[in-house]
C-alpha cells in the first residue's frame, strides 16, 4: 500500500477544520441551546444558530469532543414526521460538573450539578450554621470536595447561594440577618479562598439565593420561555425577589435590585429588621405563618418544612386555613404592587409561597388581579417553581457561565 496521503481525505479534513473555525464563535451559543433544552436535535441547532448543517455538525462534534454533550450516532425521526432524520443532542451524563453550595438559616448543603441543571450528587445538609462565615464555607466546600473525590468528576468552578443581598463588585453579604454573620461579610472572597484551599479548579462565585433560584427556573424550570420573569420566594426565613430580563438577571447598579422583602403589606404589622413594619419579609415567611396559625415552632425540622407540612396535611383546620388566607392576601398585595411597577409576563413563586399558591390558587390570583392596574385585562400568569433545589442549581449556573460563554477557552485554561 502506498504511503502517500489520499488527497480526498486531506481535503475533507481541511474542509471540516474550516467549518469548525467558522463555527468557533457558535460553540458557546450552541452549548447554551443544548444546556437549556432548546436544541434537542442537530436540525434544531442548525436553525437556531442560523448556520449550515455542516457547520452545526462540526460545532456539535467539537462540543462532544470536549466531553460536554452527546450526539446520537444514528439520526432518528419521530413517528409520522417528514424530512431527513436528525441526530439527537443531549448533555453528557458523565461530563464535568460545578460545585454548588447553599447556606440558609437552618443549615447548608453542597451538590454537584452538571449541564442541563442535573443534580448529580448531594452531601447531607448540616443543620447548624456557625456565626463565622469562614468556618461554614470551609465545611460546605469540604463536603463538595468529598463528592468530587467520590465521583471522580471534573469540576469547572463553584457557586454559592446565600440568603442576603450580595453587593457588587466586592461580593459582600450586606444583610445576612438570619445567619448571625457580620453585615458586609466578604462571602465571595471567603468562598473562593476555601475553594482554592481544597485544591478545586475553576472560578468561584456568590450571589443571593432567590436571584439564583430565578436564574435556574428561567433556564430549566417554570420560567422557561418567559421574557420578563418575576420570582418571589420565601425560604427558611425572610422573603426575596428577582427579575430576569431577556435571559439575564437584573441586578441593578450594584447587585441590590429587587429587595422585595421590604415592601409594606400590613402597615400595622410586625416590626421588620429594616426598621419598618409589616414588610413581606416578616408577614409572609414561615415564622409569620406559624405564628399566625398559633403554632409553636419545633426543633425537629426547619421552619419552612413545618409550615409546608401544616398546610398540606392540616388545611382543613380553621386556624391553619385562616392563617394561610391572611398570608395569601398579604402576598397578593405585594405581588400586585410589583406587577404595577415591573409589568412582568410571568410570576413564579418558591418556598412557602409556592405551597400557599397550591393551597388556594384562585384566591391569590384574584387578589393580584383586583389590586393591579393590568390585572383586569387578563392578569399575569402566576406559577409555582418546579425545581426542587433551584438555588443550588442557580449557584451552579454561575460556575457554568464562563463555560457557556467560551467552552473551548474555559476548559483549555483549566488544563
Amino acid at each position: 500500500m502506498s504511503g502517500k496521503a489520499d488527497p480526498r481525505q486531506a481535503g475533507n479534513g481541511s474542509t471540516s477544520r474550516a467549518r469548525l473555525d467558522r463555527g468557533r464563535g457558535a460553540l458557546g451559543p450552541a452549548l447554551e441551546l443544548v444546556h437549556t433544552g432548546r436544541a434537542p436535535t442537530r436540525a434544531v441547532l442548525t436553525a437556531e444558530l442560523g448556520v449550515t448543517r455542516a457547520t452545526a455538525g462540526a460545532v456539535a462534534a467539537e462540543l462532544e469532543a470536549l466531553g460536554l454533550i452527546r450526539v446520537d450516532a444514528r439520526p432518528g425521526a419521530a413517528a409520522g414526521s417528514q424530512g431527513r432524520p436528525s441526530h439527537k443532542l443531549a448533555v453528557a451524563d458523565d461530563g464535568p460538573v460545578a460545585l454548588a453550595a447553599q447556606v440558609h438559616s437552618d443549615g447548608f448543603r453542597a451538590a454537584l450539578v452538571g449541564l442541563g441543571g442535573r443534580i448529580v450528587a448531594t452531601a447531607p445538609g448540616c443543620e447548624v450554621v456557625d456565626a463565622d462565615p469562614a468556618k461554614v464555607l470551609a465545611s460546605v466546600v469540604a463536603a463538595g470536595a468529598e463528592l468530587l473525590r467520590e465521583t471522580g468528576l471534573r469540576c469547572v468552578g463553584a457557586g454559592l447561594a446565600v440568603p442576603s443581598a450580595v453587593a457588587e463588585p466586592g461580593g459582600l453579604a450586606l444583610n445576612p440577618l438570619h445567619l448571625a454573620w457580620p453585615a458586609g461579610a466578604p462571602v465571595r472572597d471567603i468562598f473562593a479562598e476555601q475553594v482554592r484551599a481544597a485544591g478545586l479548579e475553576g472560578p468561584a462565585f456568590a450571589a443571593n439565593d432567590v436571584n439564583l433560584a430565578a436564574l435556574a427556573e428561567h433556564r430549566h424550570g417554570a420560567g422557561r420561555g418567559s421574557r420578563d420573569l418575576l420570582c418571589v420566594a420565601t425560604g427558611h426565613r425572610g422573603v426575596g425577589g428577582a427579575l430576569v430580563l431577556d435571559g439575564r438577571l437584573h441586578r441593578g447598579s450594584s447587585g441590590l435590585a429587587l429587595e422585595v422583602g421590604h415592601l409594606t403589606v400590613h402597615p400595622e404589622g410586625r416590626p421588620c429588621h429594616c426598621g419598618s413594619r409589616g414588610c413581606l419579609d416578616v408577614e409572609t415567611d414561615p415564622l409569620a405563618f406559624l405564628t399566625e396559625a398559633g403554632r409553636e415552632p419545633g426543633p425537629e425540622v426547619s421552619l419552612l418544612q413545618q409550615s409546608i407540612d401544616l398546610i398540606r396535611h392540616h388545611y382543613d383546620d380553621p386556624g391553619v386555613r385562616t392563617a394561610a388566607e391572611a398570608l395569601i392576601d398579604r402576598l397578593g398585595l405585594g405581588l400586585a404592587g410589583l406587577v404595577n411597577i415591573l409589568n412582568p409576563d410571568r410570576i413564579i413563586l418558591g418556598g412557602l409561597h409556592r405551597t400557599l399558591l397550591d393551597a388556594d390558587p384562585g384566591r391569590l390570583r384574584a387578589v393580584v388581579a383586583d389590586r393591579s392596574l393590568w390585572g383586569q385585562s387578563g392578569g399575569v400568569p402566576i406559577l409555582p417553581c418546579t425545581l426542587d433545589h433551584n438555588s443550588l442549581v442557580g449557584a451552579a449556573e454561575l460556575a457554568w457561565q464562563p463555560v457557556l460563554d467560551d467552552p473551548l477557552g474555559a476548559l483549555t485554561a483549566q488544563g
